[in-house]
Parts: C-alpha cells; sequence; structure tokens
C-alpha cells in the first residue's frame, strides 16, 4: 500500500473530524472512502457526457413505424428475460 501525506486547513480538518465520528474509526478511512466516492463520480460524469454526445447519431434514418417495431422486439426480449408477461 503506498502512502500519501497531506495537509488541510485547520477549518477542514475540523469538520472532517466532526463529520466523520459517527461513520468511521479513523480520519484515513473517512478520506479513503471520499477519494473512491470522488473517482467514480468522475467515471459516471465522463460516461453520460459520452452517452449524450452520441444520443441520437444513429448511422441510418429509420421511419416511425420500424422504430415501433424494434421497441416492442427489444421489449418482448426483455420480458422474455425477465419472465414477464405482456399483454
Amino acid at each position: 500500500m503506498e502512502s500519501i501525506t497531506i495537509k488541510v486547513e485547520d477549518d477542514l480538518a475540523k469538520e472532517i473530524e466532526k463529520t466523520m465520528k459517527p461513520y468511521y474509526s479513523t480520519k484515513t478511512e473517512f478520506i479513503r472512502e471520499a477519494i473512491r466516492d470522488k473517482i467514480k463520480n468522475i467515471e459516471e460524469e465522463k460516461t453520460k457526457k459520452k452517452l449524450l454526445e452520441n444520443f441520437g447519431k444513429a448511422k441510418t434514418k429509420i421511419t416511425h413505424n420500424q422504430e415501433r417495431e424494434i421497441r416492442e422486439k427489444v421489449s418482448k426480449e426483455f420480458a422474455k428475460k425477465y419472465g414477464i408477461e405482456l399483454e
């Protein structure tokens, strides 16, 4: 395991101490979890951004009826996969 040393302002150190008390036994544990959460949030934001960049960029144009047929087909496949009966 690698050690990382950080310095924080006194006010931030007090805020960490106050916030972590009921949930974490050490500052290190609290900070590790905070870093993991931040990394997860950044990855989620990257994924959302990439999805939005590609949203609606179909290579071919389809008609409304074709889109409806595709949606129905996909719905039936998911229903079958998860044991859901469609009307």
